[in-house]
Formats: C-alpha cells, sequence, structure tokens
C-alpha cells in the first residue's frame, strides 16, 4: 500500500505561549517538528513526507524543507481547512497519516504498527485515541478528552484518511493505545519537560 505521512505544522499554538513556533521548541537538541519528520523517514512504510504550514508557522516551513520533505502552505483557517486543503493542493490520491507536529517520542516502528492495524481494518480511515487514565499515568493532562463507548479519551493527533474522500465522512477503525509515543503530546513547556524526564528514565532503566 502506497501510504504518505502529513505533519500537521501551521497552527498557533497558543496554548504553548511565548514568541517560539510550538514545532520549533527545542526537545533533546532538535525542534519538535525534526523529530516528528525523523520519525516518518523511519517508518518502512511511508513513501513520502509532507509539511502542511501557514503563515503563522515561517520558521518550522523552513527548518522542513532544510530537512528535505514536501512543505504546503495553507491558508490558517484552521486545523481541518488547512487538512483538507493540504490534501487536495499536493493531490494526495492515497491513504495519508496524518500526524501533529507536537508528538516528541514518535518513532517509526510505532507509525508503522498504526499503518498496519489500518490495512487490517479494510476501512477507509483510522483514529488513535488515548485513555484519560493514561495521561495521569505520565503525569499529563487529556486537552479536550471526550467520551467513546462509556469511557474517556483524547485524540492521539494520528489518524489516517483516504485522500481519495476528503471531503466525505468517512468510516473509521478505532484505535486505543496507552503508548508513550501517542500520550505525550506538547501544550506547554510542562509537557516538554516531563517527556524529557520519561525519556531519561527509560534510558537509564
Amino acid at each position: 500500500m502506497h501510504i504518505v505521512a502529513l505533519i500537521m505544522a501551521g497552527g498557533k499554538g497558543t496554548r504553548f505561549g511565548g514568541d517560539t513556533e510550538k514545532p520549533m521548541a527545542q526537545f533533546m537538541g532538535k525542534p519538535l517538528i525534526r523529530r516528528v519528520i525523523e520519525a516518518t523517514k523511519e517508518s518502512k512504510r511511508i513513501a513520502e513526507t509532507y509539511v502542511a504550514v501557514t503563515s503563522y508557522s515561517p520558521k518550522t516551513a523552513q527548518e522542513a524543507a532544510e530537512a528535505s520533505v514536501k512543505v504546503i502552505e495553507t491558508n490558517g483557517q484552521g486545523y481541518h481547512a488547512d487538512l483538507q486543503q493540504a490534501v487536495q493542493d499536493a493531490n494526495l490520491r492515497c491513504p495519508v497519516l496524518i500526524i501533529s507536529a507536537d508528538l516528541p517520542l514518535l518513532n517509526g516502528e510505532f507509525l508503522d504498527e498504526i499503518i498496519s492495524k489500518y490495512e487490517e481494518s479494510g476501512k477507509p480511515a483510522l483514529t488513535v485515541l488515548v485513555p484519560e487514565e493514561a495521561f495521569r499515568e505520565y503525569g499529563l493532562s487529556a486537552v479536550s478528552p471526550y467520551e467513546h463507548e462509556g469511557k474517556m479519551y483524547a485524540v492521539s493527533g494520528i489518524n489516517i484518511i483516504d485522500g481519495q474522500r476528503i471531503l466525505e465522512e468517512q468510516e473509521q477503525e478505532v484505535i486505543v493505545s496507552s503508548r508513550p509515543e501517542a500520550v505525550f503530546t506538547v501544550n506547554s513547556s510542562k509537557d516538554l519537560e516531563s517527556a524529557k524526564n520519561y525519556l531519561l528514565r527509560t534510558k537509564r532503566d
């Protein structure tokens, strides 16, 4: 299956605060966007990587270009509008793995597992949800949790859609993951520190 990655990196990052574009926040010596790009390049299943940026993220656009991936500038009308525009502008008529630019612990192996589960599902779309208790386990707070089948979850920022049907509502497979690759999302400098501490702790172990 031909699949491409689309990293969404054009938001204002208002929750993050400060003047730094959130995808450019430093984590273990690299900007977040660079770590996410490297995860897609580690993947054995991803054919190409695109990064969607806006006028709010010029430094992120430059960093992505230097990482030798394709950069698409969207209008900055909001996540879903920018996603639709990026898929259409790049003419992505295949499955598209959509990834938020604020997932510092991603790696290629985890992304390949998600792609395999997508293929097995036979559905046009897939979303990865994180149980609310998984955030508490790592000392994090779930952003905008909602109820699904009687339990509280938050979106991970990882999903797959059929690019040919980008303007349609697509039936989706729901995958629940408590893996740190999905749980650690950066919305504040405290989240960055928590991810760093987790990584250092696991390396010692």
